[in-house]
């Protein structure tokens, strides 16, 4: 007989199981009753629904994975519910972090739901598939806009706790933290975008939800193309279970990630790097300098140490990921930079964001100058990237700074290409240069990310006069 890791027809659905059950356990507790359980609930629900608007308006097409849908979606419903059974367990043994709500008002809530998507899917066959789609896209960026807006975010966890009798005073930003929805955001928004434009392959449901929420990738990224994703996930019958080389690679990558994170960038944030409080006590330039390099170094290992064990997790189940980072503080310039530090979301915003936008520029009557187009796409793809990490004004005045950067680095690079050229006869030159761009690059990047660490304005200005040793 078969083992199951020997046979292989088991292991698409496997994984679907378990990026599910994962997203609620990795889910912390948080403060509104029931909101642990919702939140990664509300995950599953968008994603059938944006599976819904994407599939292919070809009947056949459908028809073809129809089966296998249906399968998926009893599935869901199946884990979803048996969850809520969790209130009925000790809870040193919830998968979930807190009671769930009643199994059967949460199928009840299930059945009304399906009865509302299949209604959605039926207006959204009739309707132009072009406006069904930016609504589905302009739905999820309000979602993502209220949980990244302190004000609005405390908002809706007041009348959360209104609704379930709990204090309404104690309401916070925090009471949403809803675990991998950024990362989620940004998936569905790559397959709606893409069936408006045609290029998104025909998906099952269980292929669409398992790329969505793959649990590897489902806190830190890689971001990648559902395309791409699936290719891995359709070969997966035929993958050798037990493949030495293929276990070997993740391995390493896992031990990689985990020396990165836990004993590199964990260690840097034992008060070697940069935080809002040492930021106001530090009383030394030096000392402030030898921080704030702490923070970019903190910042680089705990990111690439985390994507080197999704990578890691990803390969020991047979999905390779995209790389996400690519020494990018040996980098000599700041567009290079951004090709090699979080590479996915960097390709998603160039992709969703500058292409698009510079299109559009370019097909306006009159039409800007190309000077124009390059700097105002650049100042929005960078924008955008900041306000993803949170809308604020430093996250605002962060994307700026490098939107400015990149720009000036193009127009620099335009106006200098002979002379560059030039200097590849001669090489004693060309590495004082590179060295010198470096340099520039690194402290230019290290520079922004007192922008991305520091609350409020006011605190970072002061801490780049104390950096140059202005306002001791």
């Amino acid at each position: 007989m078969k083992t199951f890791i020997q046979d292989g027809r088991w292991r698409g659905w496997a994984l679907l199981v378990g990026s599910v059950l994962a997203i609620y356990w990795l889910q912390p507790p948080l403060p509104p009753r029931f909101a642990d359980y919702l939140l990664p609930t509300t995950t599953l629900a968008l994603t059938v629904l944006s599976w819904l608007l994407t599939r292919p308006p070809d009947g056949e097409t459908r028809q073809a994975t129809w089966p296998e849908d249906r399968l998926t979606l009893a599935v869901l419903f199946v884990l979803a519910v048996g969850l809520a059974f969790n209130r009925y367990v000790d809870a040193a043994y919830r998968l979930t972090a807190s009671r769930p709500p009643a199994p059967l008002w949460t199928a009840v809530a299930l059945l009304l739901l399906a009865l509302l998507f299949w209604l959605i899917a039926r207006f959204a066959a009739k309707a132009d598939q072009r406006r069904v789609l930016t609504g589905a896209v302009l739905f999820i960026v309000g979602i993502f806009v209220v949980l990244k807006t302190d004000a609005l975010a405390t908002a809706v966890a007041h009348y959360w706790r209104t609704l379930t009798g709990q204090n309404p005073a104690l309401a916070a930003p925090s009471d949403l933290a809803w675990l991998g929805f950024s990362y989620v955001a940004f998936r569905l928004i790559h397959t709606l975008r893409d069936r408006q434009t045609g290029i998104l392959p025909p998906l099952s449901l269980r292929e669409y939800v398992t790329y969505v929420i793959f649990a590897p990738a489902y806190i830190a990224g890689p971001i990648d193309r559902a395309e791409r994703f699936v290719q891995d996930l359709r070969v997966l019958p035929q993958m050798v279970g037990l493949d030495a080389a293929r276990i070997g690679e993740a391995g390493w990558r896992i031990a990689l990630g985990l020396f990165k994170k836990f004993v590199i960038a964990d260690s840097l944030a034992l008060g070697m790097s940069l935080t809002a409080v040492n930021a106001a006590q530090t009383t030394s330039t030096l000392g402030l300098w030898m921080l704030l390099y702490g923070y970019a170094l903190r910042l680089y290992f705990d990111f690439a140490g985390y994507t080197d064990i999704a990578i890691g997790l990803g390969l020991l189940v047979g999905i390779r990921l995209p790389e996400n980072f690519d020494r990018p503080y040996l980098k000599t310039n700041i567009t290079t930079f951004w090709q090699s530090w979080h590479i996915t979301l960097s390709n998603w915003a160039r992709f969703y964001v500058f292409t698009p936008l510079s299109r559009s520029l370019l097909r306006r009557k009159p039409r800007p100058s190309p000077t124009l187009i390059v700097f105002i796409a650049q100042l929005a793809t960078m924008i955008t990237i900041g306000l993803w990490h949170g809308i604020s004004w430093t996250f605002f005045i962060w994307g700026m700074w490098h939107g400015v950067g990149l720009f000036i680095h193009k127009q620099w690079s335009d106006r200098t290409r002979k002379w560059y050229r030039g200097l590849a006869d001669k090489p004693g030159q060309k590495r004082a240069w590179s060295l010198f761009s470096w340099f520039v690059t690194f402290q230019f990047v290290v520079l922004g990310w007192v922008w991305f660490l520091l609350p409020d304005v006011e605190l970072a200005l002061e801490t780049f006069g104390k950096l140059f040793g202005v306002g001791w």
